[in-house]
C-alpha cells in the first residue's frame, strides 16, 4: 500500500512540475505581436475626482492592434450615467508587450489629455486585461484618480 501511495505521489509531483514548466514556457513567449487584430472590450470602474466623490464609469470599445506597437480604438463611455459623447470616439495609441505577457498602452490626445494602461495578455493572445494607471482629462490639468479596468476579447477575422 505504501509503495502505491509513493508512486501516486511521485506521479503527481512529476505531472505538476511538467505542467508548471509548460506554463512558464508559455508565459515567456509574448511580444507586441501577441496582440494583433480587433478586440472587443468592456470598460468598468470609477473616477475619483475629489474627496468622497465616486463617479461610476461604464463603456465599450473596439481596439485594433497592429502587432507592432500601434493601436487604434473606438469607444463609447458613460460617466455617472451620462454619455461622454454622442457616438463612438476614435483614438490612437501605442503599446508594448514584454516577454512575460505584461505590458503598457498609452493614448495621447491632441488636446493634451493622456491615458496610460497597464495590461496583461492571456489565453495566448485571445484576451487581455487592463487597469488605468494614469488619467489626465485636460491639457495642463492634473491626473484624476481612477479605478478603471477593462477586459478585451479577440474578434475573429471575417472571411
Amino acid at each position: 500500500m505504501k509503495a502505491s501511495i509513493c508512486k501516486a505521489t511521485l506521479t503527481a509531483v512529476v505531472a505538476c512540475l511538467t505542467l508548471g514548466g509548460a506554463s512558464l514556457a508559455q508565459a515567456g513567449t509574448c511580444s507586441d505581436s501577441s496582440l494583433k487584430g480587433k478586440y472587443g472590450q468592456t470598460i468598468r470602474g470609477e473616477l475619483l475626482p475629489g474627496p468622497g466623490v465616486v463617479l461610476p464609469v461604464n463603456g465599450v470599445a473596439m481596439t485594433e492592434f497592429d502587432g507592432s506597437g500601434k493601436l487604434t480604438q473606438v469607444d463609447f463611455v458613460v460617466i455617472n450615467g451620462s454619455p461622454t459623447s454622442s457616438g463612438f470616439q476614435s483614438e490612437t495609441g501605442t503599446y508594448h508587450i514584454s516577454s512575460d505577457c505584461t505590458g503598457k498602452a498609452t493614448f495621447e490626445y491632441a488636446d493634451g489629455s493622456e491615458i496610460v494602461l497597464m495590461l496583461v495578455v492571456v489565453n495566448h493572445g485571445g484576451e487581455f486585461r487592463t487597469v488605468v494607471t494614469f488619467l489626465n482629462q485636460t491639457k495642463g490639468g492634473t491626473a484624476v484618480p481612477a479605478n478603471i479596468g477593462s477586459v478585451g476579447v479577440h474578434v475573429p477575422d471575417e472571411d
